[in-house]
Protein backbone atom coordinates (compact mmCIF):
# COMPACT_ATOMS: atom_id res chain seq x y z
CA UNK A 1 0.00 0.00 0.00
CA UNK A 2 1.33 3.42 -0.97
CA UNK A 3 0.50 6.72 0.67
CA UNK A 4 1.76 10.28 0.40
CA UNK A 5 2.75 12.23 3.50
CA UNK A 6 3.64 15.86 4.13
CA UNK A 7 6.83 16.15 6.17
CA UNK A 8 7.66 19.50 7.76
CA UNK A 9 10.98 20.89 6.61
CA UNK A 10 13.56 21.69 9.29
CA UNK A 11 14.36 24.90 7.44
CA UNK A 12 12.62 26.62 4.55
CA UNK A 13 14.00 28.93 1.90
CA UNK A 14 13.55 32.60 2.79
CA UNK A 15 13.92 33.50 -0.88
CA UNK A 16 11.10 31.16 -1.90
CA UNK A 17 8.94 32.51 0.92
CA UNK A 18 9.36 36.02 -0.53
CA UNK A 19 8.77 34.86 -4.10
CA UNK A 20 5.76 32.71 -3.19
CA UNK A 21 3.10 35.44 -3.79
CA UNK A 22 4.65 36.28 -7.18
CA UNK A 23 4.67 32.60 -8.14
CA UNK A 24 1.04 32.28 -7.02
CA UNK A 25 0.03 35.26 -9.16
CA UNK A 26 1.89 33.78 -12.15
CA UNK A 27 0.14 30.41 -11.76
CA UNK A 28 -3.17 32.23 -11.45
CA UNK A 29 -2.54 34.01 -14.75
CA UNK A 30 -1.89 30.66 -16.44
CA UNK A 31 -5.07 29.19 -14.93
CA UNK A 32 -7.06 32.28 -15.98
CA UNK A 33 -5.83 31.89 -19.56
CA UNK A 34 -7.03 28.28 -19.54
CA UNK A 35 -10.42 29.44 -18.25
CA UNK A 36 -10.75 31.91 -21.10
CA UNK A 37 -9.86 29.17 -23.61
CA UNK A 38 -12.50 26.86 -22.11
CA UNK A 39 -15.08 29.66 -22.34
CA UNK A 40 -14.34 30.04 -26.06
CA UNK A 41 -12.62 33.43 -25.90
CA UNK A 42 -9.16 34.68 -26.84
CA UNK A 43 -7.01 34.09 -23.72
CA UNK A 44 -4.59 36.95 -24.46
CA UNK A 45 -7.43 39.40 -25.05
CA UNK A 46 -9.18 38.14 -21.92
CA UNK A 47 -6.06 38.58 -19.77
CA UNK A 48 -5.52 42.07 -21.21
CA UNK A 49 -9.06 43.22 -20.49
CA UNK A 50 -9.07 41.57 -17.07
CA UNK A 51 -5.70 42.68 -15.70
CA UNK A 52 -4.37 45.54 -17.88
CA UNK A 53 -7.21 47.54 -19.40
CA UNK A 54 -8.63 48.77 -16.03
CA UNK A 55 -5.26 50.41 -15.33
CA UNK A 56 -5.33 52.48 -18.52
CA UNK A 57 -8.31 54.68 -17.66
CA UNK A 58 -8.57 57.28 -14.89
CA UNK A 59 -12.14 56.29 -14.00
CA UNK A 60 -11.18 52.61 -13.77
CA UNK A 61 -8.17 53.45 -11.61
CA UNK A 62 -10.41 55.33 -9.20
CA UNK A 63 -12.76 52.33 -9.07
CA UNK A 64 -9.82 50.07 -8.29
CA UNK A 65 -8.97 52.33 -5.34
CA UNK A 66 -12.62 52.29 -4.21
CA UNK A 67 -12.66 48.47 -4.29
CA UNK A 68 -9.21 48.13 -2.72
CA UNK A 69 -10.03 50.36 0.27
CA UNK A 70 -12.34 47.96 2.17
CA UNK A 71 -10.25 44.95 1.14
CA UNK A 72 -7.05 46.42 2.58
CA UNK A 73 -8.75 47.66 5.76
CA UNK A 74 -10.43 44.32 6.49
CA UNK A 75 -7.32 42.31 5.58
CA UNK A 76 -5.19 44.36 7.97
CA UNK A 77 -7.49 43.39 10.84
CA UNK A 78 -7.57 39.76 9.76
CA UNK A 79 -3.77 39.68 9.62
CA UNK A 80 -3.65 40.40 13.37
CA UNK A 81 -6.03 37.50 14.01
CA UNK A 82 -4.08 35.08 11.84
CA UNK A 83 -0.70 36.15 13.22
CA UNK A 84 -2.03 35.39 16.71
CA UNK A 85 -3.39 32.02 15.52
CA UNK A 86 -7.06 33.05 15.73
CA UNK A 87 -9.05 32.07 12.66
CA UNK A 88 -11.59 34.79 12.04
CA UNK A 89 -13.59 33.86 8.92
CA UNK A 90 -16.51 36.18 9.64
CA UNK A 91 -15.18 39.56 8.50
CA UNK A 92 -18.04 39.79 5.99
CA UNK A 93 -20.55 39.74 8.84
CA UNK A 94 -18.49 42.24 10.85
CA UNK A 95 -18.41 44.50 7.78
CA UNK A 96 -22.21 44.39 7.55
CA UNK A 97 -22.68 44.85 11.31
CA UNK A 98 -20.47 47.93 11.24
CA UNK A 99 -22.40 49.33 8.29
CA UNK A 100 -25.69 48.82 10.15
CA UNK A 101 -24.47 50.50 13.33
CA UNK A 102 -22.88 53.36 11.43
CA UNK A 103 -26.05 53.90 9.38
CA UNK A 104 -28.37 53.99 12.38
CA UNK A 105 -27.70 57.69 13.00
CA UNK A 106 -28.54 59.11 9.53
CA UNK A 107 -31.49 56.72 9.11
CA UNK A 108 -33.16 57.06 12.51
CA UNK A 109 -32.22 60.72 13.06
CA UNK A 110 -31.97 62.26 9.57
CA UNK A 111 -32.40 65.75 11.01
CA UNK A 112 -29.15 65.40 12.99
CA UNK A 113 -26.77 67.20 10.62
CA UNK A 114 -23.74 68.61 12.41
CA UNK A 115 -19.97 68.36 12.20
CA UNK A 116 -20.19 65.46 14.67
CA UNK A 117 -22.47 63.33 12.46
CA UNK A 118 -19.79 61.65 10.35
CA UNK A 119 -17.27 61.03 13.20
CA UNK A 120 -20.07 59.49 15.28
CA UNK A 121 -21.07 57.25 12.38
CA UNK A 122 -17.51 56.00 11.99
CA UNK A 123 -17.24 55.44 15.74
CA UNK A 124 -20.53 53.51 15.82
CA UNK A 125 -19.32 51.42 12.88
CA UNK A 126 -16.09 50.49 14.66
CA UNK A 127 -17.98 49.60 17.85
CA UNK A 128 -20.60 47.58 15.96
CA UNK A 129 -18.03 45.54 14.05
CA UNK A 130 -15.94 44.95 17.17
CA UNK A 131 -18.94 43.78 19.21
CA UNK A 132 -20.02 41.42 16.42
CA UNK A 133 -16.50 39.96 16.26
CA UNK A 134 -16.34 39.54 20.04
CA UNK A 135 -19.21 37.01 19.93
CA UNK A 136 -17.07 34.17 18.47
CA UNK A 137 -14.09 35.38 20.52
CA UNK A 138 -16.01 35.09 23.80
CA UNK A 139 -17.47 31.74 22.77
CA UNK A 140 -13.94 30.49 22.08
CA UNK A 141 -12.38 31.77 25.29
CA UNK A 142 -15.31 30.79 27.51
CA UNK A 143 -16.61 27.56 25.97
CA UNK A 144 -13.72 26.53 23.67
CA UNK A 145 -15.98 26.63 20.59
CA UNK A 146 -14.51 26.62 17.09
CA UNK A 147 -14.16 30.26 16.01
CA UNK A 148 -14.14 29.31 12.33
CA UNK A 149 -17.69 27.96 12.51
CA UNK A 150 -19.14 30.60 14.82
CA UNK A 151 -17.66 33.58 12.97
CA UNK A 152 -18.77 32.15 9.62
CA UNK A 153 -22.33 31.46 10.77
CA UNK A 154 -22.64 35.02 12.06
CA UNK A 155 -22.08 36.24 8.50
CA UNK A 156 -25.48 34.84 7.53
CA UNK A 157 -27.10 36.35 10.61
CA UNK A 158 -25.73 39.81 9.75
CA UNK A 159 -26.81 39.57 6.11
CA UNK A 160 -30.31 38.45 7.06
CA UNK A 161 -30.55 41.29 9.59
CA UNK A 162 -29.52 43.78 6.89
CA UNK A 163 -32.10 42.36 4.49
CA UNK A 164 -34.84 42.57 7.13
CA UNK A 165 -34.07 46.18 8.06
CA UNK A 166 -33.92 47.60 4.53
CA UNK A 167 -37.12 45.79 3.58
CA UNK A 168 -38.86 46.66 6.84
CA UNK A 169 -38.23 49.21 9.59
CA UNK A 170 -35.44 51.10 7.81
CA UNK A 171 -36.99 51.17 4.34
CA UNK A 172 -37.17 54.63 2.79
CA UNK A 173 -40.76 55.90 3.25
CA UNK A 174 -40.38 57.89 0.03
CA UNK A 175 -38.64 55.12 -1.90
CA UNK A 176 -41.69 53.64 -3.69
CA UNK A 177 -41.35 50.38 -1.70
CA UNK A 178 -37.88 49.62 -3.07
CA UNK A 179 -35.72 47.68 -0.54
CA UNK A 180 -33.38 50.50 0.38
CA UNK A 181 -32.90 53.04 3.14
CA UNK A 182 -33.22 56.79 2.79
CA UNK A 183 -30.30 58.56 1.18
CA UNK A 184 -27.78 59.94 3.64
CA UNK A 185 -27.48 63.69 4.14
CA UNK A 186 -24.36 65.63 3.16
CA UNK A 187 -23.29 65.68 6.82
CA UNK A 188 -23.37 61.86 6.83
CA UNK A 189 -21.42 61.47 3.58
CA UNK A 190 -17.65 61.08 3.32
CA UNK A 191 -16.03 63.94 1.38
CA UNK A 192 -15.11 62.86 -2.13
CA UNK A 193 -11.76 62.97 -3.90
CA UNK A 194 -11.75 63.75 -7.62
CA UNK A 195 -14.78 63.40 -9.86
CA UNK A 196 -15.48 59.70 -9.25
CA UNK A 197 -16.64 57.63 -6.29
CA UNK A 198 -13.33 57.84 -4.45
CA UNK A 199 -13.54 59.45 -1.00
CA UNK A 200 -11.35 60.17 2.02
CA UNK A 201 -11.82 56.50 2.95
CA UNK A 202 -8.66 55.85 0.90
CA UNK A 203 -6.30 58.09 2.93
CA UNK A 204 -7.91 56.87 6.18
CA UNK A 205 -7.11 53.31 5.13
CA UNK A 206 -3.56 54.28 4.23
CA UNK A 207 -3.10 55.81 7.69
CA UNK A 208 -4.39 52.60 9.31
CA UNK A 209 -1.92 50.53 7.27
CA UNK A 210 1.04 52.65 8.41
CA UNK A 211 -0.04 52.67 12.07
CA UNK A 212 -0.64 48.91 12.15
CA UNK A 213 2.70 48.22 10.46
CA UNK A 214 4.45 50.25 13.16
CA UNK A 215 2.49 48.52 15.94
CA UNK A 216 3.35 45.04 14.66
CA UNK A 217 7.04 45.80 14.10
CA UNK A 218 7.95 48.29 16.82
CA UNK A 219 5.77 47.69 19.89
CA UNK A 220 5.48 45.10 22.65
CA UNK A 221 1.93 44.37 21.49
CA UNK A 222 3.21 43.39 18.07
CA UNK A 223 5.82 41.17 19.71
CA UNK A 224 3.09 39.56 21.84
CA UNK A 225 0.96 38.86 18.77
CA UNK A 226 3.80 37.14 16.94
CA UNK A 227 5.05 35.15 19.93
CA UNK A 228 1.60 33.88 20.87
CA UNK A 229 0.91 32.94 17.27
CA UNK A 230 4.15 31.01 16.80
CA UNK A 231 4.57 29.53 20.28
CA UNK A 232 1.72 29.92 22.80
CA UNK A 233 3.76 28.05 25.44
CA UNK A 234 6.64 30.52 25.14
CA UNK A 235 4.14 33.36 25.28
CA UNK A 236 2.65 31.97 28.47
CA UNK A 237 6.11 31.89 30.07
CA UNK A 238 6.52 35.54 29.05
CA UNK A 239 3.29 36.39 30.89
CA UNK A 240 1.10 36.95 27.82
CA UNK A 241 -2.59 36.06 28.08
CA UNK A 242 -3.94 33.77 25.38
CA UNK A 243 -7.56 34.64 26.11
CA UNK A 244 -6.82 38.35 26.29
CA UNK A 245 -5.06 38.29 22.93
CA UNK A 246 -7.96 36.39 21.34
CA UNK A 247 -10.41 39.07 22.50
CA UNK A 248 -8.06 41.85 21.38
CA UNK A 249 -7.38 40.43 17.92
CA UNK A 250 -11.05 39.73 17.19
CA UNK A 251 -12.11 43.16 18.45
CA UNK A 252 -9.46 44.87 16.31
CA UNK A 253 -10.35 42.87 13.20
CA UNK A 254 -14.07 43.47 13.74
CA UNK A 255 -13.53 47.16 14.42
CA UNK A 256 -11.59 47.66 11.18
CA UNK A 257 -14.15 45.63 9.22
CA UNK A 258 -16.94 47.71 10.79
CA UNK A 259 -15.10 50.91 9.88
CA UNK A 260 -14.81 49.65 6.30
CA UNK A 261 -18.54 48.90 6.25
CA UNK A 262 -19.50 52.36 7.48
CA UNK A 263 -17.17 54.07 5.01
CA UNK A 264 -18.61 51.94 2.20
CA UNK A 265 -22.21 52.98 2.86
CA UNK A 266 -21.36 56.60 3.65
CA UNK A 267 -18.92 57.02 0.78
CA UNK A 268 -19.67 54.81 -2.22
CA UNK A 269 -23.36 54.00 -1.69
CA UNK A 270 -24.81 56.79 0.51
CA UNK A 271 -27.55 54.44 1.71
CA UNK A 272 -28.20 50.89 2.88
CA UNK A 273 -29.11 48.28 0.28
CA UNK A 274 -29.92 44.55 0.67
CA UNK A 275 -26.42 43.82 -0.61
CA UNK A 276 -23.68 46.28 0.29
CA UNK A 277 -20.70 44.02 -0.30
CA UNK A 278 -19.65 41.84 -3.25
CA UNK A 279 -17.88 39.60 -0.74
CA UNK A 280 -15.20 41.94 0.59
CA UNK A 281 -14.93 40.05 3.88
CA UNK A 282 -14.13 36.76 2.18
CA UNK A 283 -11.88 38.24 -0.50
CA UNK A 284 -9.92 40.03 2.24
CA UNK A 285 -8.81 36.60 3.49
CA UNK A 286 -7.03 36.11 0.16
CA UNK A 287 -5.58 39.62 0.42
CA UNK A 288 -4.22 38.91 3.91
CA UNK A 289 -2.42 35.73 2.86
CA UNK A 290 -1.23 37.13 -0.46
CA UNK A 291 0.25 40.01 1.54
CA UNK A 292 2.01 37.56 3.89
CA UNK A 293 0.06 39.06 6.83
CA UNK A 294 2.16 42.21 6.49
CA UNK A 295 0.17 45.50 6.36
CA UNK A 296 2.43 47.11 3.74
CA UNK A 297 2.32 44.04 1.47
CA UNK A 298 -1.44 43.79 2.08
CA UNK A 299 -1.78 47.28 0.58
CA UNK A 300 -0.31 45.96 -2.69
CA UNK A 301 -2.30 42.72 -2.55
CA UNK A 302 -5.50 44.69 -2.03
CA UNK A 303 -5.00 46.46 -5.35
CA UNK A 304 -4.38 43.14 -7.10
CA UNK A 305 -7.65 41.69 -5.81
CA UNK A 306 -9.55 44.93 -6.43
CA UNK A 307 -8.38 44.70 -10.01
CA UNK A 308 -10.14 41.33 -10.29
CA UNK A 309 -13.51 42.95 -9.52
CA UNK A 310 -13.10 45.64 -12.18
CA UNK A 311 -11.59 43.16 -14.63
CA UNK A 312 -14.49 40.77 -14.13
CA UNK A 313 -16.94 43.52 -15.03
CA UNK A 314 -14.81 44.45 -18.06
CA UNK A 315 -14.71 40.96 -19.61
CA UNK A 316 -18.43 40.51 -18.93
CA UNK A 317 -19.33 43.74 -20.73
CA UNK A 318 -16.94 43.46 -23.68
CA UNK A 319 -16.55 39.69 -24.20
CA UNK A 320 -19.75 38.23 -22.80
CA UNK A 321 -17.89 36.15 -20.22
CA UNK A 322 -19.75 35.46 -16.96
CA UNK A 323 -18.92 37.89 -14.19
CA UNK A 324 -18.46 34.84 -11.93
CA UNK A 325 -15.05 34.38 -13.51
CA UNK A 326 -13.75 36.99 -11.06
CA UNK A 327 -14.79 34.78 -8.12
CA UNK A 328 -13.17 31.76 -9.77
CA UNK A 329 -9.89 33.60 -10.33
CA UNK A 330 -9.92 34.88 -6.75
CA UNK A 331 -10.41 31.32 -5.51
CA UNK A 332 -7.60 30.05 -7.71
CA UNK A 333 -5.31 32.75 -6.36
CA UNK A 334 -6.00 31.66 -2.79
CA UNK A 335 -5.46 28.02 -3.80
CA UNK A 336 -2.07 28.77 -5.34
CA UNK A 337 -1.01 31.00 -2.43
CA UNK A 338 -1.76 28.28 0.10
CA UNK A 339 -0.31 25.59 -2.19
CA UNK A 340 2.99 27.46 -2.61
CA UNK A 341 3.22 28.06 1.13
CA UNK A 342 2.56 24.38 1.80
CA UNK A 343 5.41 23.19 -0.41
CA UNK A 344 7.74 25.83 1.02
CA UNK A 345 7.19 24.57 4.56
CA UNK A 346 6.61 20.87 3.82
CA UNK A 347 7.96 18.25 1.46
CA UNK A 348 6.19 15.25 -0.05
CA UNK A 349 7.24 11.74 0.95
CA UNK A 350 5.91 8.58 -0.64
CA UNK A 351 5.59 5.76 1.90
CA UNK A 352 5.13 2.15 0.80
CA UNK A 353 3.92 -0.41 3.34
CA UNK A 354 3.08 -4.08 2.91
CA UNK A 355 -0.51 -5.20 3.38
CA UNK A 356 -1.49 -7.56 6.23
CA UNK A 357 -1.83 -10.47 3.77
CA UNK A 358 1.69 -9.98 2.51
CA UNK A 359 3.00 -9.83 6.08
CA UNK A 360 1.21 -13.11 6.96
CA UNK A 361 2.63 -14.84 3.87
CA UNK A 362 6.09 -13.75 4.82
Amino acid sequence: MMRIELIKRKEHSQLMAMLSPILAVGLTLVAAAILFVLSGTDPLLGLFKFFIEPLLDVWSLQEVVVKATPLVLIACGLSVCYLSNNWNIGAEGQFVAGALCGSALPILYPEFETAATLPLMLLFGVIGGALWALIPAILKTRFNTNEILTSLMLVYVANLLLDYLVRGPWRDPDGYNFPESRMFSDAATLPGIGDGRMSIAAPITLAVVVILALVLSRTIKGFEIRVMGESPRAGAFAGFSRKGLTLFSFALAGGLAGLAGTMEVSGSLNQLLPTISPGYGFTAIIVAFLGRLNPIAILVAGFVLALSYIGGEAVQASMGVSDKIANVIQGLLLFFVLGCDTFINYRLRVVTSRSSGEKAGA
